[in-house]
C-alpha cells in the first residue's frame, strides 16, 4: 500500500514550480530536488527524453535549456524554473520538422532508438551555435552521448545533412 498524496506532502517538501517547456508555461508541484527529466515524463507526460543511466554520462535525457544541451537526469527543478526548455517534442515548428529531425529519418539514423532524442537535441544546440560543423565540431558536441548500436557514422551524417538543409532554407532554396 503506498502513501496517498496528501501523506506524500507531509513527508516530502512540496513547491509549485513554472516552467516554460516547447513554448507552454507549465506549473507543477514537486519536490525542489526532483529531476527535470522526471517532471518531463511524469508529470508533463513528455516522453523524448529518456532514462539511461541517471548519471548524466549517456545522454539520453538530454534537453535545451536556453538553447543549451544539458543532461536533464542530474538537473533539479529547481534549478530551471523559468527557463525555457525544449524537449524533442518541441523542436518542429508548424508541422514542420526540424532540419536535424529531417536528417535524422533521410539518413536513417536510428537502430534501436533508444539514445536518439538525445542524440538529436545536443545535434540541435550544436547547429544552433555552429551552422557548418566540422567532423570535430561534432566529435567534440556529441561526446557524452552514448549510442550503443553504434550509428556513429550516420549520425555525423545526418548531422551535416542538417546543416546543409539550413543553409538551403537560409538561402531560400529548399
Amino acid at each position: 500500500m503506498g502513501l496517498s498524496p496528501e501523506a506524500c506532502k507531509l513527508h516530502f517538501v512540496m513547491a509549485n514550480f513554472t516552467l516554460r517547456v516547447n513554448g507552454k508555461t507549465q506549473t507543477v508541484d514537486v519536490d525542489p530536488a526532483t529531476p527535470l527529466l522526471y517532471v518531463l515524463r511524469n508529470d508533463l507526460d513528455l516522453h523524448g527524453p529518456r532514462f539511461g543511466c541517471g548519471l548524466g554520462q549517456c545522454g539520453a535525457c538530454t534537453v535545451l535549456i536556453k538553447g543549451e544541451a544539458v543532461r536533464s537526469c542530474i538537473r533539479p527543478i529547481s534549478g530551471v524554473a523559468g527557463a525555457e526548455i525544449t524537449t524533442l517534442e518541441g523542436l518542429a515548428t508548424n508541422g514542420k520538422l526540424h532540419p536535424i529531425q529531417q536528417a535524422w529519418i533521410d539518413e536513417q539514423v536510428p537502430q534501436c532508438g533508444y539514445c536518439q532524442s538525445g542524440q538529436i537535441m545536443s545535434a540541435a544546440a550544436l547547429l544552433a551555435q555552429k551552422a557548418q560543423p566540422t567532423d570535430a565540431d561534432i566529435d567534440d558536441a556529441m561526446t557524452g552521448n552514448i549510442c550503443r548500436c553504434g550509428t556513429y557514422p550516420r549520425i555525423r551524417a545526418a548531422i551535416h545533412r542538417a546543416a546543409a538543409l539550413q543553409a538551403a532554407t537560409k538561402k531560400g532554396g529548399a
